[in-house]
């Protein structure tokens, strides 16, 4: 993403919100996405139209719903449409990047039946700088953390893309793809720091390793 490198300044005040479950979005980050209700479809041809950028948001359960729908976590992710296309169903396939996380102000009218809000970057600036931070916890010890979760939830994974990783983008990618409960996603999003991130990926994985209920077997790439 850098040629795509705003100033806070740059960036929109109002925009719409995708509310999306076990979803996360982290700064740096890639999202593949499946757009085909109708009302995000409208959200994504706006987005095209004008900045080609809009937020990924988890709703809150332990919030009361609002009138226009779920709850909303405070925190989320906006992220810019990197690749789009357009399938033979009038569906979008598209990848979202992650840009800089935002809190909330408030809740907008929606618009063509999607949601948006007008969010504060400012507690999130140093999301914009593109230069690799260090994550704290040593590699090695978060990729043997790493296998004995997959192995344990009957996980395949390609091990030669994760090891290509440098340390930043293995910690965002692994928190964007492993299956976490949402409120797990949810504090991996607003860890202050790549270093704090790390850690508590690092707790994750191997709470996880140690679980009972184990799914079934899926792969990540």
């Amino acid at each position: 993403m850098a040629h795509f490198h705003p100033r806070i300044e740059d960036l929109p005040v109002e925009f719409p919100v995708f509310p999306l479950p076990g979803a996360l979005l982290l700064p740096r980050g890639k999202l593949p996405l499946r757009i085909f209700e109708p009302r995000y479809v409208a959200m994504t041809e706006d987005s095209l139209g004008k900045g080609r950028m809009f937020g990924m948001i988890q709703p809150d359960p332990t919030v009361p719903e609002v009138a226009t729908g779920p709850g909303l976590f405070r925190v989320g992710c906006l992220g810019r449409l990197s690749s789009f296309n357009e399938s033979d169903e009038g569906h979008y396939l598209i990848t979202l990047t992650g840009v800089i996380r935002f809190a909330v102000a408030t809740e907008l009218e929606e618009r063509r039946g999607y949601r948006r809000v007008r969010g504060d970057f400012t507690p999130y600036r140093a999301d914009l700088d593109l230069q690799s931070q260090p994550i704290g916890t040593p590699r090695e010890i978060l990729l043997t953390a790493l296998r004995g979760y997959f192995t344990h939830r009957g996980i395949d994974a390609n091990w030669d893309a994760i090891k290509r990783l440098p340390d930043d983008m293995l910690t965002v990618t692994l928190a964007m793809v492993c299956p976490f409960e949402p409120a797990e996603k949810q504090a991996l999003l607003e860890a202050p720091t790549d270093t704090e991130r790390a850690a508590a990926l690092l707790v994750l994985l191997q709470m996880g390793a140690l679980s009972q209920d184990a799914p079934g077997g899926r792969s990540v790439s």
